[in-house]
């Protein structure tokens, strides 16, 4: 049995586009960041966190690929080249791109107001823009990252797209903004929408 952990307007949403993709069952428990009761799952009070039966997974990123390896869907199979090409598609995502967009966000209203350097959020969005260029170029005639089929790194990069929106960083036209219009245009991405309005039209 599967317990999502987190809200799905926050990076959770991520958990919940793959669980959808891969056609699973799964409960929410929409613990909100910084709380009491997400700190009993998760030191950090950050989500999501994924119940698997009594364990508990931490981390997005860490819960799409132990999904996607246990139920051999959205992956390459570990010690191929896919999967380093697949693994690489992971961290230039991580890195370059929720690294830029989390990095505006503390100085925004993550952390708390005494530290923040509302100077550093134009070298963020210089960052996500060098980054958005380097992506065209890895991207390439390819439907998406790894090729012709959906992965791992196309739910994390996808979501980040949507993030970036939000946040009203420019998002690129031609080849990259068609490649997020692909990934939009998906059923999964919509149901993780769904859940999203649907947990916001219940906020007090």
């Amino acid at each position: 049995m599967y317990t999502i952990i987190g809200s799905p307007r926050s990076r959770a949403g991520r958990v919940y586009w793959a669980m959808e993709e891969m056609g699973l069952d799964y409960a929410t428990n929409p613990l909100k960041p910084g709380s009491d009761e997400l700190r009993a799952f998760n030191p950090s009070a950050k989500s999501p966190c994924l119940m698997v039966d009594e364990d508990c997974i931490c981390d997005s990123v860490a819960i799409v690929q132990f999904l996607a390896d246990r139920h051999q869907q959205l992956t390459h199979p570990a010690g191929t080249i896919e999967r380093a090409l697949q693994d690489s598609f992971t961290q230039f995502v991580c890195d370059e791109v929720d690294g830029a967009l989390w990095t505006a966000a503390k100085h925004s209203f993550a952390l708390p107001e005494k530290v923040r350097v509302p100077e550093v959020k134009s070298a963020a969005r210089f960052e996500f823009d060098r980054a958005m260029q380097v992506l065209e170029t890895r991207l390439g005639d390819n439907e998406f990252l790894t090729g012709d089929r959906l992965t791992v790194p196309d739910i994390i990069l996808g979501h980040c797209g949507l993030w970036a929106k939000v946040a009203k960083f420019d998002t690129p036209e031609g080849p990259v903004g068609a490649y997020f219009n692909r990934l939009y245009a998906r059923p999964a991405f919509a149901k993780m929408l769904q859940a999203g309005a649907e947990e916001a039209s219940l906020l007090p």
